[in-house]
């Protein structure tokens, strides 16, 4: 095979199928981190196979996968549960997603053009329409979508894909956020969008950073408001 014929290839994900396992997993991933399933939620390996109408074991596969990422715990002849929001596994989801996408934001201030500024724009007034509205799900994927856009607009889409892998423990905490969040969040992404205008990199990435930050305020109101919701 020649060198022009491997750079035909698709990326290595499009050539993996998704399977059963992989679907139910992403359902219920999605439903824990939106919280559909808050902590201490009871999950039945025979009733998801039932309503998916699927075998036990891509159940028990998906199960497990959630088990090892800390998100629901499997006790043998008793529920399986979903877990309490660790504040550690938060802080260390903080740690790594502000570390990467700091280092991104230096370089996409060098590097972004103005019809990807116009880009960004055009998400932040979508998510001041859906935090006026409380559409709460909704504000979150364009919370996700501003900052993926960014990762791969200055030709870092790896970052994102590393932060979504690691970031699922800081979304159900910022979930929990977003009644009275969303607005100061838009608002910081119009700071950061700024800096990213001006070319300014270390504004960006300190823009980037207290945006950031505010996990560690969401977790001590949760405290308490919702004491028995971390763990």
């Amino acid at each position: 095979m020649s060198v022009q014929e491997l750079d035909s290839l698709p990326p290595l994900q499009d050539l993996r199928p998704r399977t059963v396992t992989d679907q139910i997993f992403e359902h219920l991933y999605a439903r824990v981190v939106g919280l559909d399933l808050p902590p201490g939620a009871k999950l039945s390996e025979a009733e998801v196979a039932a309503r998916t109408g699927v075998s036990r074991q891509p159940v028990r596969d998906a199960f497990y996968r959630l088990s090892q990422l800390g998100f629901i715990q499997i006790r043998p002849q008793r529920a399986t549960t979903v877990t309490p929001i660790s504040t550690e596994a938060v802080m260390q989801a903080y740690f790594i997603r502000s570390a990467l996408e700091q280092a991104t934001m230096r370089v996409a201030a060098l590097t972004l053009q103005p019809s990807d500024w116009d880009g960004l724009e055009r998400l932040i007034d979508l998510q001041e329409a859906a935090s006026r509205e409380d559409r709460r799900s909704d504000f979150h994927a364009l919370d996700d979508q501003f900052h993926r856009d960014i990762c791969a607009a200055a030709g870092k889409e790896f970052v994102w894909n590393l932060v979504r892998d690691n970031k699922g423990h800081m979304d159900r905490a910022r979930f929990l956020s977003l009644s009275y969040g969303a607005s100061t969040a838009f608002i910081e992404h119009r700071e950061i969008l700024a800096a990213l205008r001006a070319r300014d990199p270390e504004a960006a990435a300190g823009a980037l950073r207290d945006h950031l930050s505010h996990i560690e305020h969401i977790l001590e109101r949760l405290r308490i408001d919702q004491p028995g919701i971390l763990a």
